[in-house]
């Protein structure tokens, strides 16, 4: 229930000519908001109202939003944390946009789970008009006083918005807390990890705030520094048990130590303080398959099909992973049925080509040789122009393993190795790799194929480096675009192409075809590992050349 209007008005909030989103199940409840909003100034002509999650995404594709007012339970179809996830997840909102959820779920689940998306305020119902302003005007305020930051941002402008960090650190006292959070997500953004980790040294020193002591343990994550990383974690998660990031990073420090039961346990937890993410019980449910633990890889993978069901997080990963644990309990008819729910809710030839593979593999293990091996054939030819480089990891994985049990080694071994090339220092990859060659019987081959691969990768990636150093230019370009032809996912190689470019501008002068290739190299770089303490470096040198 919300109150009806009363006469408070907050002085600094001004609504007039904004475009405003309510949405809410309940007429009643639409438009009691709505006249609370049109006391504040708003336009009725600028005022959007639905009832359902997907009349608030199909308008938040056509709107640019200024303020979002949205209920938490919208009845059948999305809710309004699917609504928030959708809306970030495509851009829909830029971060400008004012959001609160509104809600009278006062679960610690329902509350828990509707925070992870980060809107500007969740209000329990009842709502009085009085607090409502009051939120919408605080909201407003810090929306203003970052608006340039925000800017910046969006232009992907990183270095402005971290010297407007530090003009506001000097003069905005109020705000002085969200700006270093702000200052040292662009540094960790950027790849400046020394820089972030001095500051949030320096901010800890004086305050142990649990968010910087997190975003520590990103950085400390990001250098390998795992041990570091995992301290920090524990140390949050015993002062602050419910804060969920700490839980997920935690679970991620411990599988990089190779410590699957302990990550395991983590996400356990996680997932009981905050059930209702589809990422963290995928995550949960493919930890639990690993260890052999099957009924909870099962219930997690399961739980996470419901989740995505009207999420844009829905994944063929959450149905595989499904298929994989009803396999390993030798429940081949329920893959089947599985698989074919996924195929019904999820299309595209990735999918296609996905399911396939795990169809193949049901059939083999059933000992239906010539079904698998139909399904093989039918997979190689649905390969886009035979280029195993058009495929993502997971696919490869998938398809390699059923081409091998299939008996079409060499193409089998040509994905995986066009794999480990795109990712020679990927420790979790090349056990993937090493466990599929197991599973056929060839794990002394598969080792050694894939240290001689990664060793030929390593030896390729710095060709062009080396070359430069030597002064040979002209070879240092050619070696790299070879490099990036062959292995166009590697992070390493881009940022060497880059690194050549520029070596080779500086040398013989700028050309607009050079500039434009080493910026799109970087972009790919960046795309595929955010962060990289290089792109920010090597961007820097480029834009100063042009």
């Amino acid at each position: 229930m919300i109150t009806s209007p009363t006469n408070f008005s907050p002085v600094s909030l001004n609504l007039s000519g904004k475009n405003i989103l309510i949405v809410d199940d309940y007429q009643e409840m639409r438009t009691i908001l709505r006249d609370i909003l049109r006391n504040l100034g708003a336009d009725v002509k600028r005022m959007h109202m639905v009832a359902t999650g997907e009349e608030a995404i199909a308008i938040l594709r056509k709107v640019q939003f200024d303020v979002v007012l949205c209920d938490l339970v919208l009845g059948t179809g999305k809710n309004g944390q699917q609504v928030l996830e959708e809306a970030k997840y495509h851009s829909l909102i830029s971060p400008s946009c004012l959001w609160v959820m509104i809600s009278a779920e006062k679960a610690a689940e329902a509350v828990t789970g509707a925070a992870e998306f980060q809107p500007d305020a969740y209000l329990i119902k009842p709502v009085t008009e009085t607090n409502l302003c009051i939120r919408l005007e605080k909201i407003c305020l810090k929306k203003k006083a970052f608006a340039e930051i925000h800017q910046a941002i969006k232009r992907s402008d990183y270095g402005e918005a971290l010297s407007l960090c530090d003009q506001k650190l000097v003069s905005d006292k109020a705000n002085t807390a969200d700006l270093l959070r702000t200052k040292c997500n662009l540094l960790g953004m950027t790849g400046e990890l020394d820089r972030a980790q001095s500051l949030l040294e320096e901010i800890l020193s004086k305050r142990e705030l649990p968010w910087a002591k997190v975003a520590l343990a990103r950085i400390f994550l990001k250098k390998n520094e795992l041990n570091q990383a995992k301290m920090l974690l524990e140390e949050t998660i015993e002062i602050n048990p419910a804060y969920i990031e700490a839980h997920d990073l935690l679970a991620q420090s411990l599988q990089a130590m190779d410590d699957l039961e302990g990550a395991n346990d983590v996400l356990e937890r996680a997932a009981k303080l905050s059930p209702n993410s589809v990422i963290r019980q995928q995550n949960l449910g493919s930890l639990s398959l690993k260890l052999g633990k099957l009924e909870n890889a099962e219930r997690a993978f399961r739980k996470s099909i419901a989740l995505g069901e009207n999420s844009a997080l829905k994944k063929a990963d959450n149905y595989l992973g499904l298929v994989k644990v009803c396999n390993a309990k030798n429940n081949s008819d329920e893959a089947l049925r599985v698989l074919g729910q996924l195929t019904k809710n999820l299309n595209g030839d990735d999918v296609r080509r996905r399911s396939l593979a795990a169809a193949g593999l049901i059939h083999h293990q059933r000992g239906d040789v010539e079904k698998a091996a139909q399904l093989a054939l039918e997979l190689d030819q649905s390969l886009p122009n035979q280029d195993e480089r058009a495929l993502s990891s997971e696919e490869s994985l998938e398809v390699a393993h059923l081409l091998l049990v299939a008996g079409d080694k060499e193409k089998a071994i040509r994905l995986l190795q066009s794999e480990i090339k795109n990712n020679p220092e990927n420790p979790a990859l090349h056990k993937d790799v090493s466990n599929i060659f197991e599973q056929v019987g060839m794990q002394e081959e598969g080792s050694q194929l894939i240290e001689a691969t990664r060793q030929e990768a390593m030896l390729v990636m710095n060709r062009g480096v080396l070359l430069v150093s030597k002064g040979e230019y002209e070879e240092a370009l050619c070696a790299m675009r070879e490099a990036r032809a062959a292995m166009p996912s590697n992070v390493r190689v881009l940022l060497n192409l880059a690194h050549v470019i520029i070596a080779y501008i500086q040398k013989n002068g700028a050309a607009p075809d050079l500039v434009e290739e080493a910026r799109n190299s970087l972009m790919a770089a960046n795309e595929l590992s955010p962060g990289e303490p290089r792109f920010k470096r090597l961007l820097a040198s480029l834009n100063e050349l042009v």
